[in-house]
């Protein structure tokens, strides 16, 4: 029987919708921040966990959800995906607390997982080696159209009908993407068919990560740092497991023998902890410090990802001719100085100087992701696409854990548990200060990571079907 033909446009547009929905909600709900705040009146920390939530959740199930959709399907886990995130997203619509909207952030952190690997993997399992780059950069196109249009309709949105409607302007598209995989993408890919799954490793592997990142953001107290070296223990010992399993969740042997795939991965990771929290912090800078509304800072920090969204296409089909290394490292030195330049914010810092400095970031992102992306892609084979790329995706949402993670510690060291007011905005832009200098210093190590990755057209494998 004939294997249904698939059209790549179509496969193209299922993994640029989900591409979009997820940097969409996060860029967002970044800007209701405030809004929320006066409602439920948390503190700036537990505040935080409504970002850091989703991101956790995701963390800890997107290696797994990489390796299932290899193994059972990578079309019917994104369904599944797609379905649970429509779920999770309308219950986070009619939180009624703060604790609530945590949890439901959690549950769509999951099925965040769920599609954001899968998506990809379709994406590159329909589309030949010569043509990667340029699909990929449209598809992070797609990624920064979600982060570009989130601070200004999430700003329009909770200006005028409140921060509920967020979640709900998200439905739309993802239910289009389900009725586009069940009516225009036939057949399935399921290359690592009849290999077993590593539970042992998972439930080493989630604990893990959940007991680190809690702990780091409870830090400096004696529980937190127990918490996270029991974390970082037991992530030791899921190495260890998976560098003995027969059928790991994990590959550990792609870090050790592929520096393409584990520089890449670690430049990513690195990048992604220097960029992520950047929305975060000037949405409240700008919200707080210099009184602008929640539309108005929206329309500023769009400067970042409507650079990213214009030149992404450009960096993925720049990455099929050049070597993506220097493609991406290019790229993460601009943004190094982007965040230098957001160091020495104050109180009296010109808006302009601020949108210079989000342009810098969003083109030096659009030149870092979309190659990377591609030389992750090109270096393992097809039966390893759903875990190369749960584990991309893995070190960005641990990337962006990490860096609201860091934002968590400065502002526990700085704030405490006091919330933001004009009499705490001093420590507020402090906070900020040393923030933007972590993450430069995060960034210039990246360069070094992105450089050292080696050649990917020497190195990668044979692309055989």
């Amino acid at each position: 029987m004939p294997k249904p033909v698939v059209s790549k446009r179509s496969a193209l547009l299922v993994s640029s919708i989900a591409s979009f929905l997820t940097p969409f909600m996060s860029s967002s709900v970044s800007v209701a921040m405030p809004a929320l705040e006066k409602q439920f009146h948390p503190n700036a920390v537990t505040l935080t966990w409504v970002g850091t939530s989703y991101l956790l959740a995701a963390a800890v199930s997107m290696v797994p959800m990489g390796r299932i959709s290899d193994l059972y399907g990578r079309k019917k886990l994104f369904l599944y995906g797609i379905a649970a995130f429509v779920s999770s997203t309308l219950l986070s619509a009619l939180a009624p607390s703060i604790g609530a909207l945590i949890a439901f952030r959690t549950l769509e952190g999951l099925a965040g997982a769920m599609i954001a690997g899968t998506g990809v993997a379709i994406l590159i399992s329909v589309y030949p080696p010569a043509e990667r780059g340029r699909v990929l950069g449209i598809n992070a196109a797609s990624t920064y159209t979600g982060l570009s249009m989130g601070p200004v309709l999430g700003g329009i949105l909770t200006q005028n009908l409140g921060w509920r409607a967020l979640f709900l302007a998200t439905l739309p598209p993802a239910l289009l993407a389900i009725a586009l995989t069940l009516y225009r993408l036939p057949g399935e890919w399921t290359e690592a068919r009849g290999e077993s799954f590593d539970w042992a490793g998972t439930l080493i592997y989630g604990p893990a990560l959940v007991a680190i990142m809690f702990g780091f953001s409870r830090l400096p107290s004696p529980t937190a740092l127990g918490l996270v070296l029991l974390g970082v223990v037991a992530l030791l010992a899921f190495l260890a497991w998976e560098a003995r399993a027969q059928c790991p969740v994990l590959s550990v042997n792609l870090f050790l023998h592929n520096p393409v795939f584990a520089f890449s991965n670690l430049a990513a990771l690195l990048n992604y902890s220097a960029t992520f929290a950047v929305t975060y912090l000037v949405s409240l800078y700008l919200q707080y410090v210099k009184a602008l509304s929640a539309q108005q800072a929206g329309f500023v920090l769009l400067a970042q990802p409507l650079m990213q969204a214009l030149f992404s296409p450009l960096a993925g089909r720049l990455s099929d001719r050049a070597e993506p290394r220097f493609v991406a490292s290019g790229g993460m030195g601009l943004i190094v100085l982007g965040l230098g330049a957001l160091v020495f914010l104050s109180p009296g810092t010109p808006l302009p100087l601020i949108v210079a400095s989000l342009l810098f970031l969003g083109f030096g992102f659009a030149l870092f992701s979309a190659p990377n992306t591609n030389a992750v892609l090109s270096s393992v084979e097809r039966r390893l696409y759903g875990v190369a790329s749960g584990t991309l995706g893995t070190m960005r949402v641990v990337g962006q854990m990490f860096s609201m993670g860091t934002v968590m510690l400065v502002f526990s060291l700085y704030l405490g548990q006091s919330q933001i007011r004009p009499e705490t905005y001093p420590q507020l832009v402090a906070s900020a200060h040393t923030v933007f200098a972590i993450f430069a210093a995060l960034c210039l190590g990246g360069i070094f990571a992105s450089l050292a990755r080696g050649n990917v057209r020497r190195e990668q494998p044979a692309d055989t079907p």
